[in-house]
């Protein structure tokens, strides 16, 4: 079940990193007092009162500097454009948006900015505003800044909260606030009944803005569906496309580029990362697009380890293929330069594709029927412990601490992913290596291609039977 999100808004330094690091319950962002200093992916996990969900630091809404650094009139087009954007952003993604303002500066245009165009982008459901927005008016270290903060009303926001980010004052005040707006979950699904009601494949297209996702798409579908252009961000909204390939439902959810034109704001930049994430939660098999005349980037790697933990299936697609002079070593070390850079996806496979003309797209839908297959095979429990005696005897189990390592039976436990328990004496003899030994004894054996499979060690006193 995909958790509910809540995306942080505001001017810069009014606070959002420290507040986002306080919810996150540790350091993750770069706290600076110079506007714009935010860095790295900022999505967290959080929980509070039972309730879990995803926390994102937008890094600013800038309103008054580009990244060279000059200001830019309150009135001007870009400083429009660029504070717009992100709002509608953070209102078509979110369930729950924080609009966090500082009781020191008071009310500034900037501020007044927010507010509007947050009024102006909400959708009415059942009467109410959505998504909800929770007014945080953050630096009120005092009973007299708290009793500032109440001219925040003016923003027509509801009422503020005062908080103090730094020292945690009125955030419980927040998070409470916040739950009672988010949407209440569904009734939770046993797995079991939730893989025979889903016999289709949802497909997930994710990468970097202008890796040529649309492109993609069009091409899987044959027809123009999604609006392309060159210029980043020119897709507006996530979509859902439904085809069937082979008499298998196929769910395709492509998160095309969300930039703009002109330059790339960085909180900007961290909602593509966003986008990705809600589009890979929902899908079974991930298409990882690359752009061949780039490489592998910071962000491309960052959107793997994000398709990693969250345990899902992957194709690497290494798009615009066509526009890369060649010879007769080019696949060859290109592909050594893609599996140096993501070398913790060593199980997936990689495709060299042109969306354009059509190169090798034929053979995407086919790989992922067949990855949806690894990610829901079961292996008999004799079977893999006939497997496991064998690795065992090929390498014994480690000592650690004079304690060796007893490894009893195992057994898959689910599928999608697939996830094996194995019963130990002792979890904490359990070394990284020697699970990663166990999980390249089971691939090469059983394959699970593109699949991530999951291992749990549990404490047992002894063997069974």
């Amino acid at each position: 079940m995909t958790r509910p999100l809540i995306a942080i808004i505001g001017r810069p330094n009014v606070g959002k990193s420290t507040l986002f690091n306080r919810l996150a319950g540790e350091r993750l962002a770069v706290v600076d007092e110079v506007p714009g200093t935010t860095r790295d992916r900022l999505v967290a996990e959080a929980e509070w009162r039972g309730v879990s969900f995803d926390i994102v630091d937008t890094g600013g809404i800038d309103p008054s500097a580009l990244s060279r650094g000059e200001p830019l009139s309150v009135g001007s087009a870009e400083y429009i454009a660029h504070i717009r954007s992100q709002a509608e952003i953070a209102v078509r993604d979110a369930d729950a948006i924080i609009f966090m303002v500082n009781v020191e500066s008071g009310i500034t245009p900037a501020d007044q900015e927010v507010a509007g165009l947050l009024r102006r982008l909400q959708r009415h459901v059942e009467g109410e505003r959505w998504p909800p927005v929770v007014l945080a008016v953050n630096r009120c270290d005092n009973p007299q800044r708290r009793d500032e903060a109440q001219v925040f009303h003016e923003l027509g926001m509801g009422d503020p909260i005062p908080i103090s980010a730094l020292h945690g004052r009125g955030t419980g005040d927040l998070l409470d606030a916040l739950v009672q707006r988010l949407p209440h979950p569904p009734e939770e699904i046993p797995s079991a009944e939730i893989q025979e009601e889903e016999t289709g494949l949802r497909v997930a297209i994710v990468g970097r803005p202008n890796v040529g996702k649309s492109s993609l798409l069009n091409r899987l579908l044959g027809e123009e569906r999604v609006i392309v252009s060159p210029i980043p961000g020119t897709t507006r909204d996530a979509v859902d496309t439904y085809l069937e390939y082979e008499g298998t439902p196929v769910t395709l959810i492509d998160t095309a580029g969300i930039r703009r034109r002109g330059r790339i704001e960085p909180g900007v930049e961290k909602y593509s990362v966003l986008r990705a994430l809600k589009a890979m939660e929902r899908a079974e098999v991930v298409l990882l697009l690359i752009d061949a005349t780039e490489g592998v980037t910071n962000q491309d790697a960052h959107i793997a380890g994000m398709i990693l933990e969250k345990f899902k299936s992957v194709i690497t697609l290494v798009n615009k293929w066509d526009l890369i002079p060649k010879d007769a070593y080019t696949l060859d070390e290109y592909g050594l330069h893609v599996r140096e850079a993501l070398k913790f996806l060593d199980y997936v496979p990689l495709l060299f594709i042109s969306a354009k003309t059509g190169l090798r797209v034929g053979k995407i839908l086919p790989l992922a029927l067949q990855i949806q297959e690894e990610r829901l095979r079961r292996i008999p429990t004799g079977e893999l412990n006939r497997l496991l005696r064998k690795a065992l005897n090929i390498h014994p189990p480690p000592t650690r601490k004079g304690k060796r390592l007893r490894v009893y039976y195992a057994s898959q436990v689910r599928t999608a992913p697939p996830t094996f328990l194995f019963h130990v004496n002792d979890p904490e003899l359990v070394h990284f290596t020697y699970k990663r030994f166990l999980e390249n004894q089971i691939r090469s054996e059983y394959g699970f291609l593109g699949t991530p499979i999951r291992l749990s060690f549990r404490k047992r006193g002894k063997a069974a039977g």
